[in-house]
């Protein structure tokens, strides 16, 4: 798995020895996982899926096996129907692969600040036993990179008891803080397997969908100025925004996480980070999260830095970027302001996120804004998402306090400063016309407009 070209220039030929002594097969290497321990996993992409099915095949000698992560994309075998008493899946953040386990109490849902996940590693709020990790081949000095995912794992890997590495071939080598030692290794499997990925955009979306991101996407854009630095997710929404910036100037990136979307417009000159006024001329975030266009692209690239979430996540770290933008979406907004992006009433579809974070961050930036972007109904068109109050249940995840922009294919609400009375104006101009009239009784019922 080493290469002869490495082992040539290797600076300290010590390490390579003690990565041959390190090295056992997949099955050897998740014995050392015992009943109750906490198993922190490579999340995202990067998930080490033959380590993960090694281990649930020593589900009948395991029992209360605890596993921490963010989204993984895939098919995970210990969220099946009947693990649960082998593996508790303990999420930060739901995926689609995890809703019905913790919907059903088959795992368990931590609500929290992606800004913190890692601080409960790092404080030793949760203390790891062992941390399953993908990375890449070790350069010649020894250093493997944590590659499409560095933000959630190298904080909670560095305080695990045991580190289990996948060593793959296919995973690319991130830069910034992004490495990890052969020394800080336990054990070692050389297994190449393709990365997970996730296309930015359903492919059973349809056309009419499609035309609302678009239309979001553009009014989004008309907020961001040259020189301006953007946060964005995964999706047709942040996708439709970069969509719109091919005429904008030295665009900056400091993101927690992104994917396809940036690719071209980094090829096209447009995101240099010339102007940035943190990491100038760096793309700084914690993961990529996408397709194989986007994990190439990071692949050695001097133009991205990947460090800790904890970093990367900090509000007083993201208004340190000035004309900070940062675009996030919700499921929900009520006339008030307040935001629901975790839950659909008492069922809880996903979490909080780096939302929260992005959104003080980048309203404590010196010219910055904070966006939620959101269609003015759901995919059917049956239902508004601009409400009149949250369903019963419903997690407020983005105060109203907290919110400044409100984007919907109609439209942008300004609702910084507003009162209730000046919000709900606002909101209902933006709202689908079809609900206008029904938003507006309930304002005027309750004295809001």
């Amino acid at each position: 798995m080493i290469s002869e070209n490495i082992i040539n220039r290797t600076v300290n030929p010590s390490w390579v020895s003690k990565y041959k002594s390190k090295l056992v097969s997949a099955e050897d290497a998740v014995k050392v996982i015992s009943s109750g321990d906490k198993v922190v996993i490579h999340p995202g992409g990067a998930a080490p899926m033959h380590l993960i099915d090694k281990m649930v095949e020593r589900k009948e000698e395991l029992f209360g096996v605890e596993l921490y992560h963010i989204l993984v994309v895939g098919n995970l075998p210990y969220i099946e129907p009947g693990m649960e008493k082998h593996f508790k899946h303990k999420a930060f953040f739901i995926g689609g692969n995890t809703r019905k386990a913790v919907n059903e109490g088959r795992a368990e849902f931590i609500p929290i600040f992606l800004s913190e996940v890692t601080l409960l590693f790092k404080n030793g709020v949760i203390t790891p036993d062992v941390a399953l990790i993908n990375v890449s081949p070790p350069d010649e000095f020894g250093f493997c990179s944590y590659g499409i995912d560095v933000g959630n794992i190298i904080t909670p890997a560095d305080k695990s008891k045991i580190v289990i590495a996948q060593i793959n071939h296919n995973m690319p080598r991130g830069l910034g803080n992004s490495f990890i030692h052969i020394n800080k290794i336990d054990y070692i499997v050389e297994h190449d397997a393709p990365l997970l990925e996730l296309p930015q955009v359903d492919p059973d979306t349809s056309p009419e969908v499609m035309k609302v991101y678009d239309k979001i996407g553009r009014n989004v854009a008309e907020l961001i100025e040259d020189g301006a630095t953007i946060q964005m997710g995964i999706g047709a929404i942040p996708d439709s925004v970069l969509n719109y910036l091919h005429d904008r100037k030295n665009i900056g990136v400091h993101t927690e996480m992104f994917s396809d979307g940036i690719v071209q417009l980094v090829e096209e000159g447009i995101i240099t980070g010339e102007e940035k006024t943190l990491h100038p001329g760096k793309i700084v975030a914690g993961f990529v999260l996408g397709t194989k266009q986007a994990y190439n692209f990071v692949d050695n690239n001097p133009l991205i830095e990947f460090h800790p979430q904890e970093y990367v996540n900090d509000p007083f770290v993201i208004a340190k970027n000035k004309k900070m933008v940062a675009i996030n979406s919700a499921i929900e907004i009520d006339l008030t302001g307040q935001v629901c992006s975790d839950s659909i009433g008492t069922r809880f579809y996903s979490g909080i996120g780096g939302q929260v974070d992005f959104i003080r961050g980048a309203a404590h930036s010196e010219g910055g804004k904070a966006v939620i972007a959101l269609p003015s109904t759901t995919k059917d068109g049956k239902v508004s998402r601009i409400v009149p109050t949250l369903k019963p249940g419903a997690g407020v995840v983005t105060s109203r306090g907290d919110v400044r922009y409100v984007v919907t294919e109609y439209g942008i609400a300004h609702l910084f400063g507003k009162s209730i009375q000046d919000r709900a104006r606002e909101l209902i101009k933006i709202s689908h016309p079809k609900f206008r009239d029904e938003l507006t009784e309930f304002a005027k019922k309750n004295y809001y407009i």
